[in-house]
């Protein structure tokens, strides 16, 4: 089975309830449209575990976008590889656990991941003429930043589904923390293809909400694990 989950934010104990409650096992694979970092108090606890799992596939937010530019900005002003990484471990709560293992893999993040049935992004694709402009056409800043791709009358023509985060569901839906399904034209409402949707919007605003959620590609059932429960 694969599954697509966005906007963790450094909350490692909720994400592994959710892993426990889909039963995430070999042979499955989970794809994470970015925002691993800040916010949550795990941050790199919850990027370790990530980058030890082979079967798990990131992509870059907007905060690791963030961090990186921060990273970049220490760099050029300093050959103290030390103190580089002092700073950059005061950038999050539980610094003390960033190593450079870490550091390059955030640094190697892509900023899209394709797979035969869909494509992921971390905020979304500029929409010209009804159709969804191919990620490699656009600046990454775009597509960690973008909130105009959210909007239930963004409808990418054609294409395979867009799973994306970015931006919390509640703005759109009068406040309920669920993920959004948007049927492509003539599409059932309740399909399990996901080849019946345009995009699917994963976002639940996590740190706030104390919700997390993820979404079977094979099944399109979403499944969330709560704070409270």
């Amino acid at each position: 089975m694969d599954y697509c989950i966005s906007d963790i934010h450094g909350h490692y104990d909720l994400f592994c309830r959710l892993m426990d409650r889909i039963d995430f096992c070999q042979g499955d694979r989970l794809f994470v449209a970015g925002d691993i970092l800040e916010k949550g108090p795990d941050s790199i606890r919850l990027a370790k575990l990530l980058y030890s799992m082979s079967d798990v596939y990131c992509i870059a937010g907007n905060h690791e976008y963030d961090f990186l530019r921060y990273f970049h900005s220490l760099m050029r002003d300093t050959d103290d590889y030390d103190l580089v990484l002092s700073k950059l471990r005061s950038y999050f709560s539980d610094g003390d656990l960033l190593d450079w293992d870490i550091v390059d893999y955030l640094e190697g993040l892509p900023y899209y991941i394709e797979t035969d049935r869909f494509l992921m992004v971390h905020a979304g694709l500029p929409v010209k003429d009804g159709k969804a402009l191919r990620p490699e056409d656009t600046p990454e800043r775009t597509l960690v930043c973008d909130r105009t791709f959210k909007e239930p009358d963004v409808l990418p023509e054609g294409g395979k589904c867009v799973f994306f985060g970015h931006t919390p569901t509640w703005y759109l839906t009068g406040g309920k923390y669920e993920i959004l399904f948007y049927p492509r034209k003539g599409a059932p409402s309740n399909s399990t293809d996901v080849n019946d949707y345009c995009k699917i919007h994963l976002d639940l605003d996590t740190a706030l909400s104390g919700v997390l959620g993820c979404v079977s590609v094979d099944t399109c059932e979403a499944f969330y694990v709560k704070r409270s429960d």
